[in-house]
C-alpha cells in the first residue's frame, strides 16, 4: 500500500479538531483510510490516521501543522506495513493458546521472507460473550483470518460466524460440538495445525487458496 500515507498527529484534546483534520484532507482530493487514537496526556492527544490519494503529502502536512489545535504532524509507516495482517484467534484459554503456536511459528516463516502478519488471542467463553467477539473481527482493522478453538460452539456464535465470512473474513475452526463447524469454511482437528493453516490461508508468500479446502475437515 505504498501509496497510503501515514501520519501522526499530536493536537489538543478538544472538540473540532478531527473535523478541522479530516476538513483539510478532503480538500487536498485525498481520503482517509483509517483513524485511531493513540496516547492522552493531560489535554493533548495523538491520532494515527492513514490517507490514501494525497497528490502532495508535504503540503498536506504543512496546512495539517497550521490548523488550530494542532501542534505536530509526523510520517509514520502504517499499521499494514508494520503489523499487516491480522489472525484473530478466540475460545478457550488452552486450545487459543496451541493455535496461537501455530499461527505465531508459521508467521514467523513468512515473515522473514517479506511477509507481514500478527497473531491476535483472547480467550472467551460463554455464547453472547463469543458471539460478540466474532462480530467484531469484521470490524478490526487489517483482520483477515478468525480461529475458533473450543469444545462446544453454536447458536448465535455460528449466525455471527456466518456474517463475518459474508464480508470476507476466513473462518477456520477446531473440530467441536454444536454447529460452528457446520459455519466454518474449514475445520481442523489439531489446534496448532489449524494456526499453521490460518497464516498460510493470508499469506501472499503461500501458495495455499480456502478455494482447495473450503467446507473439508482435516
Amino acid at each position: 500500500m505504498a501509496d497510503v500515507l501515514g501520519l501522526l498527529v499530536a493536537a489538543r484534546d478538544e472538540p473540532g479538531v478531527l473535523y478541522r483534520l479530516s476538513e483539510t484532507i478532503f480538500r487536498h482530493g485525498a481520503n482517509v483510510t483509517y483513524v485511531a487514537g493513540g496516547a492522552h496526556r493531560d489535554n493533548a492527544a495523538e491520532l494515527q490516521l492513514e490517507v490514501a490519494g494525497a497528490p502532495d503529502p508535504q503540503r498536506l502536512i504543512a496546512e495539517l501543522e497550521g490548523l488550530e489545535g494542532v501542534t505536530k504532524v509526523s510520517i509514520v509507516p502504517t499499521f499494514e506495513r508494520i503489523y499487516g495482517k491480522r489472525v484473530i484467534v478466540i475460545g478457550g484459554g488452552a486450545q487459543v493458546g496451541m493455535v496461537a503456536q501455530g499461527a505465531i511459528s508459521e508467521a514467523d516463516r513468512h515473515n522473514i521472507r517479506g511477509e507481514r502478519i500478527s497473531v491476535d488471542t483472547i480467550p472467551l467463553v460463554g455464547e453472547d460473550q463469543l458471539a460478540a467477539a466474532v462480530r467484531a473481527v469484521a470490524r478490526l482493522h487489517r483482520a483477515r483470518a478468525l480461529v475458533l478453538a473450543g469444545a462446544l460452539m453454536g447458536g448465535d456464535i455460528s449466525t455471527a460466524v456466518r456474517e463475518i465470512r459474508e464480508v470476507g473474513i476466513l473462518v477456520l475452526c477446531t473440530n467441536m460440538a454444536g454447529s460452528v463447524p457446520d459455519a466454518a469454511d474449514l475445520v481442523v482437528s489439531d489446534p496448532v495445525e489449524a494456526g499453521v493453516m490460518a497464516v498460510m490461508l493470508i499469506a501472499d508468500t503461500a501458495t495455499f487458496s480456502i478455494e482447495h479446502v473450503r467446507g473439508k475437515r482435516f
